[in-house]
């Protein structure tokens, strides 16, 4: 059964390849999957297609809404 799970990810990026600045921000994902296994999974390849400057990842599934 497919379920929809709300979803955070909290990304880091560097501002430059040789900068030690970096930036934060957060974006929430509603996403229809089967388990929270599968949404962590779809939200990270998500996360890494809209936001591919971004060397770090942190998912969290909070909820499951549907």
């Amino acid at each position: 059964m497919i379920h929809t799970y709300e979803v955070f990810v909290d990304m880091k990026g560097f501002v430059g390849q040789t900068d030690v600045n970096f930036y934060q921000e957060t974006t929430h994902y509603e996403i229809n999957a089967a388990s929270k296994e599968k949404a962590d999974d779809l939200a990270f390849e998500k996360a890494r297609h809209e936001h591919p400057g971004c060397t770090e990842y942190d998912i969290r599934v909070t909820r499951q809404l549907r």
